[in-house]
C-alpha cells in the first residue's frame, strides 16, 4: 500500500499537524510543538505562510 500525505481527522485547524504526524508515525501534540517551535524561532511569519500553503494544497483522506 502506498502511503500518501492527506489531512488528519484529528485536527486542531486543519489537520495538517495531524496528517503529517500520521504519515511519519509520529505523535500529533509532538508534530504540534515542533512546529509551534520553528515558527516562534523563525520569526513566525514563514511558519505562519507554509501552514497555509499546507492547508490549501493537502488533500482530505
Amino acid at each position: 500500500m502506498e502511503k500518501k500525505l492527506t489531512k488528519s481527522d484529528n485536527k486542531m485547524i486543519a489537520g495538517v499537524c495531524g496528517g503529517i504526524a500520521e504519515y511519519f508515525g509520529l505523535d500529533a501534540t509532538l508534530v504540534r510543538v515542533g512546529y509551534l517551535g520553528l515558527s516562534f524561532f523563525s520569526a513566525g511569519f514563514p511558519g505562519v505562510v507554509l501552514y497555509i500553503i499546507l492547508m490549501l494544497i493537502m488533500p482530505q483522506k
